[in-house]
């Protein structure tokens, strides 16, 4: 009986082993809290410029456009490099806690994965912008977020595929009701983000 748990043990350690070496296993649960929170603030921030208005008709035929432009873009990068900064801060802070190293091979194919959907939207979006179509900005935006995340997730846990399809669904409704963008774009990047930074705060690290 003894060493039938011994064997046991032997397997589940090298199980987490190779998950260590094949998955990315840092990202805090706090990392996705904290992303949705800013993002919700940046989105106020927006809704406030805009002048608590949810339609983008009226906006983009106001003689201040080129001025509101650069605060939504000013807004969005602000938004970009906190989230980033803070999802960062407590990834590094988790895999110190549980003796991973942060910035492995599996982490580079996770940065790479997502780097290179999201770099693609950021220029899809910007030529939307150059050619008088930012309507579609926020769906766009949402879709290649979830195609990123759905490029990357087999390289880290389960819960980043779903969080990608329930963005790629947000984004396919924004194209849709393209009126209600800024809406759409605060429950992808901030709801959803809270859920799912909620649910894995729960399932791996409390």
């Amino acid at each position: 009986m003894d060493n039938y748990r011994d064997h046991l043990k032997d397997i589940s350690e090298i199980r987490s082993l190779m998950e260590q070496n094949t998955k990315f296993l840092s990202l805090s649960g706090l990392s996705g809290i904290s992303a949705g929170l800013v993002a919700l603030l940046g989105a106020a921030a927006a809704w406030w410029k805009l002048g608590q208005s949810t339609d983008y008709l009226t906006p983009l035929k106001r003689q201040d456009y080129p001025e509101l432009l650069a605060f939504l873009a000013l807004d969005a990068v602000l938004v970009l490099v906190v989230a980033l900064g803070l999802a960062a801060f407590f990834s590094v802070r988790m895999g110190r806690r549980n003796g991973i190293p942060i910035w492995n091979r599996t982490a580079q194919h996770v940065l790479l994965n997502l780097a290179v959907p999201l770099a693609a939207g950021g220029l899809f979006c910007l030529a939307m912008v150059l050619h008088g179509s930012a309507i579609w900005v926020a769906a766009t935006m949402l879709l290649f977020y979830g195609l990123a995340l759905l490029n990357a997730s087999k390289y880290t846990q389960p819960e980043i595929r779903y969080l990608g399809y329930s963005e790629i669904g947000l984004g396919l409704l924004c194209a849709v009701w393209t009126g209600h963008g800024l809406i759409f774009w605060a429950l992808g990047f901030g709801v959803l983000h809270i859920v799912y930074g909620a649910v894995m705060y729960y399932k791996y690290e409390r």
